[in-house]
């Protein structure tokens, strides 16, 4: 595996896919970092960007290793690169412009010093009306505003911290949030209480109201009001108004007390930026100075945590370090392609991996309280918020290494720990969820504050499968867990044949992973639910015999449900799916489908065995946040072409 691309290998086998699966997989061994572990770029919207601009204008820490000036300087460079022709910014790549990643761009320009009578702030601004203006924007758009006092606070949605000291045998408490939610709508339920505001000299963003050119703070949302949680929403307002003043400090130091308590080793609150941004915030709101260490720490990893981009075009902020994801789907991808189970750098990501895996009580405990911890988190440093998804593909990956005979003892018992935990987070339906079980509350997504993305974490189909094939591979096929979650795919599945993608767009994310969990569970070619999905992907095969898929699929599937562009990770998702639903004599449509597939997927490999991808396939809300995973374009296609050769080895494919 170690030849370079263009060796006597390459040019002795005449089959192009077997040399590109060895050139891919040398790529990804490439990208190996020296500890063992990969890092891809897990990048979002310009809004991730923003947020940075508006963070570093109100927190200036002495420690930044540059100028907060310097820092702001490069995210605007960034945010100018992306703007569309008509003005606007969009949240994914070939996406159209949307309203609030608009406002909150144009923001952070203005920040940045950009002028208002600039050609490219005057388009944007245009743009920004013609879409709504200031008064369509959403809840957390409208918290970015208030806090440079550009709108009133009334015109967020109201929250209040003692909501810390709701329990759970009341109708809500924030533990009904999901963990991602939670972690967002605590530290601003401290802001929004205290209502601070910092005001910067000629920002005031009348330009951008979209009628009748009243001052933007002098206008009233005129966005209909009605139903019960709004009527909610008044009643905190009322209530902020006239709460007795110590209550109101108490409850915000109770909230101080509980984000320090889940602050992680490198200053960041699970791994994700933007609940780490809210949360910075809300201490120094709370009376820590900026220049405290725990906030230092938070603003030192947001600095290690952005990339500087190669072209030029600025500096790039980090959704969250996917490294644990990015690693457990390396080993899995290079175990796939034919490296070695003993190889030495397999080895040095497993012990990488086996480091990581949480030994405290998150969040999660509060519904499964007799369950021990064991699972692995999606970032390098996060104790606190195991997830699902990672732990499955984790211990996929390490159970099929192959350790020394003094490190057997140690793989076997964090598997067996691994599997205790997933087993326990299994849901009361069947299914498994990311981070938490049974976290169903669906009212919660009518709540005003809940118009960013989902709040709640149900089941998902794509968690689910990567599970199930987990727990049949660990010999568990017949485990009650692993035929509970078989029933829960089958009945999850759509009336066209596909899954539903949650964590990655979308169903062809959920399609692709599903039918390699479900054959693995013994479900056969030839069952109706494997037939229907078989008959789907061939149908969305694209006329140059890849797969795509726009995130637009998430608002309107009749039009867009595995329609897009042909990409790299979305053709290996299908083309994984398929090889998993092949049976022993699979139908000439699906052998086609797989041969133009593969084809196509080989022919776009790059010289230096990578593929290129710029679209966004994966999924943090659906619509409301899709991201972009660099190492997708790799690990999936090295995977599937290998699948492919290994289920058709008559495969032929010639330049």
């Amino acid at each position: 595996m170690r030849e370079k691309p263009g060796s006597d290998a390459d040019r002795e086998t005449g089959r192009v896919l077997a040399g590109s699966v060895r050139s891919g997989a040398r790529a990804l061994l490439r990208r190996q970092r020296a500890d063992g572990s990969w890092l891809g770029e897990l990048g979002g919207n310009v809004t991730v960007d923003a947020g940075e601009v508006f963070v570093r204008t109100l927190l200036t820490p002495t420690s930044s290793k540059e100028a907060p000036s310097q820092i702001i300087a490069a995210v605007a460079r960034r945010i100018r690169h992306e703007q569309l022709v008509d003005g606007g910014w969009a949240t994914f790549h070939g996406g159209p412009s949307e309203l609030n990643a608009s406002i909150e761009s144009y923001l952070a320009l203005r920040l940045a010093g950009d002028v208002q009578q600039a050609p490219h702030m005057l388009s944007a601004a245009a743009r920004v009306r013609a879409l709504g203006g200031l008064d369509q924007s959403r809840a957390l758009t409208k918290i970015w505003l208030a806090l440079f006092g550009i709108v009133p606070w009334r015109e967020t949605p109201a929250l209040a911290p003692e909501i810390i000291w709701l329990r759970p045998w009341m109708p809500f408490d924030i533990y009904d949030l999901a963990l991602w939610a939670r972690l967002a709508v605590v530290p601003l339920s401290v802001v929004s209480a205290l209502q601070p505001t910092w005001p910067q000299p000629g920002i005031c963003l009348d330009e951008l109201c979209s009628d009748d050119g009243q001052p933007a703070a002098a206008r009233r949302s005129r966005k209909t009001r009605e139903g019960l949680f709004e009527l909610l929403d008044a009643a905190l307002h009322r209530y902020g108004r006239l709460r007795p003043g110590w209550v109101r400090r108490r409850a915000v130091r109770n909230v101080a007390s509980w984000l320090l308590e889940r602050q992680e080793e490198d200053g960041w609150w699970a791994g994700i930026q933007t609940p780490t941004l809210f949360s910075l915030l809300a201490l120094h709101v709370a009376g820590l100075p900026a220049d405290h260490p725990r906030i230092q720490r938070g603003l030192e990893t947001l600095d290690r945590y952005t990339h500087d981009r190669q072209d030029g075009s600025g500096r790039r902020a980090s959704i969250a370090p996917s490294s644990v994801w990015d690693t457990s789907l390396a080993l899995v991808s290079l175990l796939d392609a034919g490296v070695p189970p003993a190889d030495p750098d397999l080895l040095r990501a497993a012990d990488w991996l086996m480091d990581r895996q949480t030994t405290r009580r998150g969040d999660w405990a509060r519904r499964r309280p007799g369950l021990a911890p064991g699972g692995w988190a999606f970032q390098a440093v996060n104790q606190y918020a195991p997830d699902l998804d990672d732990s499955a593909e984790v211990i996929r990956a390490l159970s099929k290494i192959a350790p020394s005979a003094t490190a057997v003892a140690r793989r076997d018992c964090a598997v067996r720990r691994g599997l205790d935990w997933v087993i326990g987070m299994e849901c009361k339906g069947g299914g498994w969820a990311a981070y938490d079980a049974d976290n169903t509350s669906g009212w919660l997504r009518r709540l005003p504050i809940s118009d960013y993305g989902e709040v709640v974490d149900p089941p998902s189909s794509d968690v689910t499968a990567h599970v199930v094939e987990m727990l049949c591979e660990q010999g568990l096929r017949e485990h009650p867990a692993t035929r509970r979650g078989v029933a829960w795919l089958l009945r999850e599945q759509e009336p066209d044949g596909s899954w539903w993608g949650r964590w990655g767009t979308n169903y062809l994310y959920g399609t692709g992973h599903v039918l390699p969990a479900l054959a693995a569970a013994g479900i056969p070619a030839s069952h109706p639910a494997m037939a229907r999905a078989v008959r789907w992907l061939i149908a969305h095969q694209n006329g140059d015999g890849g797969w795509g898929e726009d995130q637009r699929s998430y608002l309107d599937p009749g039009t867009w449900a595995g329609c897009g562009t042909s990409t790299a990770s979305q053709t290996a998702w299908a083309l994984s799916g398929l090889v998993a639903a092949a049976g022993p004599r699979p139908v000439d449509s699906l052998s086609t489908a797989v041969r133009s597939g593969a084809a196509w997927l080989a022919g776009q490999q790059l010289p230096d065995g990578s593929w290129e991808e710029p679209q966004y396939t994966g999924t943090g809300f659906p619509w409301d946040f899709p991201m972009r995973y660099d190492l997708y374009r790799q690990v999936f296609p090295v995977s599937a072409l290998a699948r492919v050769l290994r289920t058709f080895p008559d495969l032929d494919i010639t330049p």
